[in-house]
């Protein structure tokens, strides 16, 4: 089996290749679409973009690099991942990715299935929930980039998509996995486009692997993996030892938290009562980078044999993100955070460090970059979705963690449970 894996985010990325490493499939992730003539031994290779929240054109762009890159490596089968909280615009970039990949395979119709039971996810009638909260009721009604102000999964894809959408509901999924290919069967017949599928439970998802087996192009965040992963996995590999490869090694370590979602606010608030810890003044960010960023790497050192790792963050409440937004402008101040942590990050590495333990995408994609980590192995798992990473080629390990994911002790967590 060869599974290409497009992922909108680094963080996204990384959570469904462990996914597809602890049900059986040996995987590999890179960061972008690599530019030499390598060849990955795997049965999955995740490619992991930042399209999520970019211009939709730009992420048709490299979603569309990314397929012809992963036909290259000679993968049959094709996954496009997304967040389990669908975030996205009325613009996309969801829907026309999925169009897109949809045209250049010459398919007519996917899937839908974001549902993530472990993590709280579930799509039940169509209607995406976070915990037992509708998503347009759950924190991420207030996120700074893709607000989500609708539940309802086949008009948030109506809306910026090309084509129709239908739903199969929970109890088709319970009569298993041939009911279900004769409903997809039934809506492809009535040029039905996307077919959102509900998903309650573990078993449901075991259910929609089984049902998609054989199709070309599916999209949904890293649950559906699960039952596919229990289809496809062919090599009777041994997944300890994979997972072996990538288990965090030693040398100092730092937490860097970025996101400003609900949970990691509560990951941030416990680790600041457990470790010394510095918020990020947007200002100095602004206006003194690299002096800011060299006073910031200074103070981590002065902390770096305390039992915990020192951490830095710039994750806030909605009302102070929403007084920094309007003061300095949302982009602005965003890529100020983001700038400042590359500059920490570079100096730190340079100065030694090989541990770094993130929160959010996008800074989680800084990071990786800006330490020129492009492919790395999936070691153990510290949370649902939230591995532990090394890098192919540098003695450097990773825990990237998307903003809504692990519990409140995690940062504590990732440093203490496991051997380094």
């Amino acid at each position: 089996m060869r599974l290409g894996v497009i992922a909108d985010d680094f963080t996204g990325a990384t959570d469904i290749a462990s996914f597809l490493v602890q049900n059986g499939m040996s995987t590999v992730q890179v960061n972008g679409v690599p530019q030499d003539d390598r060849q990955l031994d795997a049965e999955a290779i995740v490619v992991s973009l930042k399209s999520r929240s970019c211009a939709a054109e730009k992420a048709v762009e490299d979603s569309l690099a990314a397929l012809a890159w992963l036909q290259q490596q000679g993968c049959e089968r094709f996954y496009f991942k997304y967040c389990s909280t669908f975030d996205s615009t009325a613009k996309g970039n969801i829907g026309p990715v999925t169009d897109a990949l949809l045209a250049a395979l010459g398919e007519t119709q996917t899937v839908i299935s974001p549902s993530l039971p472990v993590n709280g996810r579930t799509v039940y009638q169509g209607h995406l929930f976070v915990m037992n909260q509708l998503l347009s009721d759950s924190g991420m009604r207030h996120h700074p980039v893709t607000p989500m102000t609708d539940s309802n999964l086949l008009r948030l894809m109506e809306a910026q998509a090309a084509g129709k959408a239908g739903l199969i509901a929970s109890q088709t999924l319970d009569l298993g996995a041939e009911a279900v290919r004769a409903e997809l069967a039934k809506l492809a017949a009535a040029g039905v486009r996307y077919v959102v599928l509900d998903a309650l439970n573990e078993q449901h998802l075991l259910t929609q692997g089984e049902a998609l087996r054989e199709m070309k192009l599916v999209t949904g965040g890293s649950g559906l993996a699960i039952g596919l992963a229990r289809q496809w996995a062919t090599s009777g590999w041994d997944r300890e030892q994979a997972q072996a490869a990538g288990k965090p090694q030693g040398g100092r370590a730092v937490v860097i938290s970025g996101s400003c979602s609900t949970m990691t606010n509560r990951q941030v608030s416990r680790y600041r009562q457990q470790a010394s810890s510095q918020a990020v003044d947007v200002e100095r960010a602004l206006q003194q980078r690299e002096a800011y960023a060299h006073e910031l790497c200074d103070w981590v050192a002065q902390h770096a044999d305390e039992p915990l790792a020192p951490m830095l963050f710039a994750t806030s409440e909605p009302e102070t993100l929403q007084r920094i937004q309007l003061q300095y402008g949302a982009q602005q101040s965003s890529e100020a955070v983001e700038q400042l942590f590359a500059s920490v990050v570079r100096e730190l590495q340079q100065q030694g460090w090989q541990r770094f333990i993130v929160a959010g995408g996008e800074t989680s994609g800084v990071v990786a970059q800006t330490l020129n980590i492009d492919a790395f192995h999936i070691g153990p798992v510290i949370s649902p979705g939230v591995p532990w990473v090394r890098s192919v080629t540098q003695p450097v390990s990773l825990a990237l963690k998307s903003g809504n994911f692990g519990d409140e002790n995690f940062f504590a967590r990732a440093q203490t449970e496991f051997v380094v």
